[in-house]
């Protein structure tokens, strides 16, 4: 009996999922005007300042953007990323808007939810630059010129690599709801307050790796609800940018929201439940592969698909060469399909092996004694040939727990089997030899 099928597996990542994507967005690109400035700190021509965006489904909100010991932190690129020495800061929230026009200030590197900027009567949101409709106060004309003095201002290069210019649209729009309870840990010192990982200016670094940081709030939705899309970072490097997040997100729910973390991916053990889902997706450069489950090479894993890469479909069938509908062209093995003399899961043998001739030759009904049983267990059945036969106990979960072997006559077979040490469960009991095989269920109280 062969299945050609098309898959609905469970499998690590659905699409009930609320994290749909990780945006990762070429916000500017330094020239040599902006390297003129020393203020803020020697900027490379070249420099990429990305931004990084949470895509979450309509409805739901980012609570918070962690590390743990099972799942690190880590943002991290092939040379030292970008801190303006004047006026950066660690948190995108804390930036005063002014601030903004000095010199290399808007290209800081910084950590955030949603939120990056404040004026004394407007709190601004962190969009993509072609969904920034509101024009721009960053760069050009609205930027001090730096240390330099440039008549132009800085931030004005319209390399085309970075898309839309800044002194068209910085990506800052308002935002009518503000989050609060803010919290972090694992950034500044607990102490002095400073910031020495690259989020900080007081020494030069390429990694942040960490197993107990947390950026926290009260809950931020995209200024469009719609896409969704929360703003959790702005990085500014010369170097190969990769990253790994870990974020908790808000759902929505009946009676009331549920709160779920999305991982880069699962820890040794783990697997997706209610409260914890791996999202592929959360990490980059991303990892692009086979998948469509319909295929044995798909991996939930992969977080962008590849159709070169999906190249056997997937057969079901019964793979067990012993079973009476061993399917060779099968590649994918269903246990239940498979069927034996005096076991075919309440199927009609006769239908679908009708290549035996029960009755006449081979193994006749396998009978197991008494069912449930405590301590013995009494195998009867009737061959038509002397043969070496082979028992074996396995569990439910696939484990060997017992086995024999024995010669007998032709006509009826008998064998008293113990199993007392058994833990209590269902379990199969399986006689076979060279030609034939029976196999049957029992239940050990």
């Amino acid at each position: 009996m062969r299945f050609l099928v098309i898959l609905f597996l469970v499998v690590g990542f659905t699409a009930a999922a609320q994290v749909e994507n990780v945006i990762v967005e070429r916000y500017y690109v330094s020239d040599g005007n902006d390297a003129t400035d020393i203020t803020g700190g020697v900027l490379p021509i070249g420099s990429v300042t990305y931004r990084i965006y949470v895509d979450l489904l309509p409805g739901s909100k980012l609570l918070a953007v962690y590390g743990d010991y099972a799942h690190p932190l880590e943002f991290a690129s092939t040379e030292n990323f970008f801190n303006n020495l004047a006026d950066g800061q660690s948190f995108g929230k804390d930036f005063s808007k002014t601030r903004l026009g000095e010199n290399t200030v808007a290209l800081d590197s910084w950590i955030t939810i949603g939120q990056l900027t404040r004026s004394s009567t407007k709190t601004y949101f962190g969009v993509l630059k072609a969904d920034d409709t509101d024009g721009s106060f960053i760069g050009g004309s609205n930027n001090d010129g730096g240390s330099a003095m440039i008549s132009s201002g800085l931030l004005a290069n319209t390399d085309p690599s970075a898309g839309i210019p800044l002194t068209t649209a910085d990506g800052n729009d308002t935002l009518s709801v503000i989050p609060t309870n803010w919290l972090d840990a694992g950034f500044l010192d607990p102490i002095t307050g400073d910031d020495s990982t690259i989020f900080g200016s007081l020494v030069a670094r390429n990694t942040f790796y960490s197993t107990g940081a947390v950026l926290a709030n009260s809950g931020v939705a995209g200024k469009d609800p719609v896409k969704n899309q929360v703003l959790v970072a702005q990085l500014t490097t010369t170097g190969d940018l990769r990253f790994r997040l870990n974020v908790l997100v808000e759902e929505p729910g009946v009676p009331i929201p549920k709160q779920v973390k999305y991982v880069s991916e699962l820890a040794a053990g783990e697997t997706n439940s209610d409260t914890l889902k791996v999202a592929p997706t959360l990490r980059y450069p991303q990892s692009c592969g086979c998948i469509d489950p319909n295929y044995l090479e798909y991996s939930s894993s992969f977080a962008c698909g590849n159709s070169d890469s999906c190249r056997t479909l997937v057969v079901l069938g019964c793979t067990d060469t012993m079973a009476c509908n061993y399917d060779p062209t099968a590649n994918f093995n269903i246990p239940s399909l498979c069927c034996y003399p005096g076991y075919c899961n309440d199927r009609d043998l006769a239908v679908v092996c009708p290549q035996l001739n029960l009755g006449r030759t081979g193994m006749q009904e396998l009978m197991v004694l008494p069912n449930p049983v405590q301590s013995e267990l009494l195998l009867q059945w009737i061959s038509d040939t002397d043969d070496t036969y082979h028992v074996e106990l396995v569990s439910m979960s696939g484990m060997l727990c017992k086995q024999a072997a024995f010669a007998a006559s032709q006509g009826a077979g008998r064998v008293l089997l113990p199993v007392g040490e058994l833990a209590a469960g269902i379990y199969v009991v399986r006689i076979y030899s060279a030609t034939q095989s029976v196999k049957k269920l029992f239940v050990k109280e």
